[in-house]
């Protein structure tokens, strides 16, 4: 199940990352190896874990994360483990007939297959720079483009809803100003060549542009759980 919130504000506090006794690390890095042998094009970059999810008197959400790297997720396959999930963004990319788009992730990423809308997880700021809500705006942007090709401003991005899934995992989803469909599938042809001609595997290997929660079953593959719930909620902001 997926909850889907809103609010006026949106608050992010960095806490403590989480401690992991001894055998459960051992166990974490026995299983991201395993991954990474299945995979090398896996990455242990930095990513934020979403540590707590609340509200403030003033009614803003206020998310507590951490900073982590990717090999914690591993930590997903080790029994008896309780890890924290993911703090993720996505953008709600709308044509001007309605419809949104949608993608599938391609065999060289960790979830080869699945239907998502363009996103993916949060990196931790550098130096003194903060993690707030511009910063995953442009992070959304830059997901956005890196894979569809299409290049919104971030300023033109407006924060429509948060998710929470029964696992803990908080994404924060931007709807993004309609394109003409003709648009977003010859921006996304130009990137997948682009990609190819520089040895580079796209991070979807297809579009599709989705009209209705009744389509979805034409999707063949998996779906993230947020995808059904975030669709019905769009598709009645934008066909209202």
């Amino acid at each position: 199940m997926t909850e889907l919130l809103t609010a006026e504000g949106l608050r992010l506090v960095e806490v403590a990352p989480p401690a992991l006794p001894a055998e459960q690390r051992a166990a974490m890095n026995r299983a991201w190896d395993e991954a990474v042998l299945a995979n090398p094009t896996l990455f242990d970059g930095p990513v934020a874990l979403c540590a707590g999810l609340s509200r403030d008197a003033g009614e803003k959400l206020v998310v507590s994360w951490s900073r982590s790297t990717y090999r914690y997720f591993a930590l997903r396959r080790v029994p008896g483990a309780t890890p924290l999930r993911s703090l993720f963004v996505s953008v709600v990319q709308p044509t001007d007939d309605g419809r949104v788009l949608v993608g599938r992730m391609s065999p060289s990423t960790a979830t080869p297959g699945r239907w998502q809308f363009p996103g993916g997880s949060v990196e931790p700021p550098t130096g003194d720079e903060p993690l707030d809500e511009p910063a995953l705006r442009h992070h959304a942007a830059l997901e956005l483009s890196e894979e569809t090709g299409v290049d919104t401003p971030a300023a033109a991005l407006t924060r429509c809803l948060v998710t929470h899934g029964e696992d803990g995992q908080v994404g924060v989803h931007y709807l993004a100003p309609p394109l003409p469909a003709s648009r977003l599938h010859e921006r996304f042809a130009a990137l997948v060549a682009a990609d190819t001609a520089h040895g580079r595997v796209p991070e979807f290997d297809r579009i599709a542009l989705v009209g209705s929660p009744a389509e979805l079953p034409d999707l063949v593959g998996p779906h993230v759980l947020y995808l059904e719930p975030v669709l019905v909620w769009t598709n009645r902001r934008v066909g209202s």
